[in-house]
């Protein structure tokens, strides 16, 4: 997955999930306050969007709709049943005002608060043909 920007920061609500399409790749992009976090949207337990689940802020958590499996933000791990497994996390920053998700490092997704990208993955002429918004 190439570093990708997907829309502009302001126009993703506070607390809720938006599904977009990065290089085939269905992703659920979560704003928590000046935070923006990026998971795979399919449920690892059931093909079952996650971006139409509720987000739980206070514990960065994205609930599957279906059985209420809660996937870490952060980690993509479900801290609770029945999802076993992960979901894949990609890194997310805003990067002048605008959101880009790209691959993961392995490690949990880095965030970014201002208008500069923290992850030295994104960069502002990042490449915008490969998205779509999908609901």
């Amino acid at each position: 997955m190439n570093p990708t920007t997907v829309c502009d920061f302001d126009d993703l609500v506070d607390g809720n999930a938006q599904r977009f399409e990065v290089d085939g790749v269905p992703v659920a992009v979560v704003r928590v306050g000046d935070d923006v976090y990026a998971i795979n949207d399919i449920c690892s337990h059931a093909n079952v969007s996650l971006s139409e689940g509720e987000v739980w802020c206070d514990e960065l958590e994205l609930e599957c709709p279906k059985h209420s499996s809660a996937f870490s933000l952060v980690t993509g791990v479900p801290s609770t049943l029945p999802a076993t497994q992960p979901v894949d996390v990609y890194d997310a920053s805003v990067v002048d005002g605008r959101v880009v998700i790209g691959p993961s490092d392995g490690a949990a997704s880095d965030t970014a608060t201002s208008d500069t990208a923290t992850s030295g993955t994104a960069t502002s002429d990042t490449a915008t043909s490969d998205i779509r918004e999908t609901s």
